[in-house]
């Protein structure tokens, strides 16, 4: 009887006063809310990280010009990677843990289509192999060919946004499309992979390496070389394999001095996720200040209602109220204050994530919901147990006597 007592003072408390009550759960609101969609964006920028990175295979590896090891070796004398580099690999007898070697290039492009004209995130020159290395699939048409490669065609595989882009509904194998002045026949179609955030791996356009090379890039030094190797298994063999090949073709013969690096999907997902991990934390204190801000506004708003209703204590204290039942009504309506506040923070958070924020789709984390909700309660005890302590303390003469 009580308890339902001192409830109902504490909901007639904060009613008396609607639109103060109102804006001090709207502070609490905005700190829960902010927990849990600043967590999301960050452990959903993780899950696309993470996403693209094993969508290219756990048996990938990227070769890179430059030392692994930071080095002293000035730009100039680093050779750089060659089709002769990717040949080596491909061809080594020895290699029995390489499956397959895709030379890449890359450079950008406006396409164009009728009237349509669009410039896609990239434009890659390599060989077959690389669709197989990356794990692309075809969702329409095919991949271009061996032989397409060894005659220099025309011909060009686009990713699903920048088909979308160029042709919206229409089929675009058979097409034709204009790249930077030089015309391409469209054979194929990838399937979508879906945004990580800033970049888009579906927005590319993919032709045989020596058509790029002699419309755009030259035939020089390629950005890269993907490596498939036969197995997750083998991938720390294939590693041992390639940095072989490649020391003898730089002519090298101290390891250490290697002019080139060498990236696997295991320690690159490792390093990502860490840096993720160090951004989410960042972001959870980031929005805690939220809530501690809606306590501070907690405590003010009660200190604000006990002075208001000093006489009103008075009187029940002179008429025989216990502290206890002066205490319990004060920090009862200082946690309904939280608890609502934090009740539909958590209703704005997990709508709010159902929306993309700066290219990420938010991930909520359950654990984010019940730790925001419960933090934000305890606030709104910790924070209100002050004023309700002051007003609990006041003795009845005095507070008869207070205007």
């Amino acid at each position: 009887m009580i308890l339902w007592q001192t409830l109902r003072f504490a909901v007639g408390g904060l009613a008396a006063n609607k639109v103060r009550s109102a804006l001090t759960m709207l502070g609490v609101l905005i700190g829960v809310a902010s927990v849990i969609l600043l967590l999301a964006v960050g452990n959903g920028s993780s899950q696309a990280v993470k996403d693209s990175i094993t969508s290219l295979g756990t048996n990938s590896l990227t070769v890179s010009a430059g030392s692994a090891a930071g080095g002293s070796r000035s730009v100039s004398s680093v050779k750089k990677l060659t089709v002769a580099d990717a040949k080596a690999l491909a061809t080594d007898a020895d290699s029995s843990a390489i499956k397959s070697v895709a030379p890449v290039v890359t450079t950008s492009a406006t396409a164009l289509y009728g009237n349509v004209s669009y410039t896609p995130g990239s434009v890659v020159g390599s060989y077959p192999a690389y669709f197989e290395t990356s794990n692309q699939k075809v969702a329409r048409g095919e991949y271009f060919t061996n032989d397409d490669v060894l005659g220099s065609r025309k011909v060009a595989v686009l990713g699903a946004t920048t088909a979308k882009q160029l042709f919206d509904t229409e089929d675009p194998v058979g097409k034709k499309i204009v790249l930077g002045g030089t015309p391409f026949t469209v054979v194929g179609v990838l399937q979508a992979k879906g945004g990580s955030g800033f970049t888009d791996p579906d927005d590319v356009v993919i032709a045989p390496l020596p058509t790029v090379q002699n419309a755009f890039t030259g035939f020089g030094a390629v950005n890269q070389i993907l490596v498939q190797a036969s197995s997750a298994d083998t991938t720390t063999a294939a590693q041992s394999e390639i940095t072989r090949v490649l020391l003898g073709t730089h002519a090298i013969a101290d390891p250490s001095k290697a002019d080139f690096r060498i990236t696997n999907q295991a320690s690159l997902l490792t390093a990502r996720e860490s840096t993720t991990k160090t951004f989410t934390v960042l972001l959870g204190a980031v929005a805690a200040i939220s809530l501690l801000v809606g306590g501070i506004g907690i405590t003010n708003i009660m200190l604000v209602t006990v002075t208001e209703r000093t006489r009103e204590i008075g009187i029940r204290k002179a008429l025989g109220a216990p502290r206890a039942v002066i205490l319990g009504q004060f920090l009862t309506e200082s946690t309904l204050l939280s608890v609502i506040g934090a009740g539909l923070g958590v209703a704005a958070g997990i709508v709010g994530s159902h929306f993309s924020i700066v290219g990420i789709k938010p991930v909520v984390i359950p654990a984010s919901v019940l730790g925001a909700f419960g933090i934000a309660v305890a606030i709104g005890l910790f924070f209100g147990s002050y004023p309700a302590n002051r007003a609990a303390s006041l003795r009845p003469i005095d507070a008869l006597r207070h205007e």
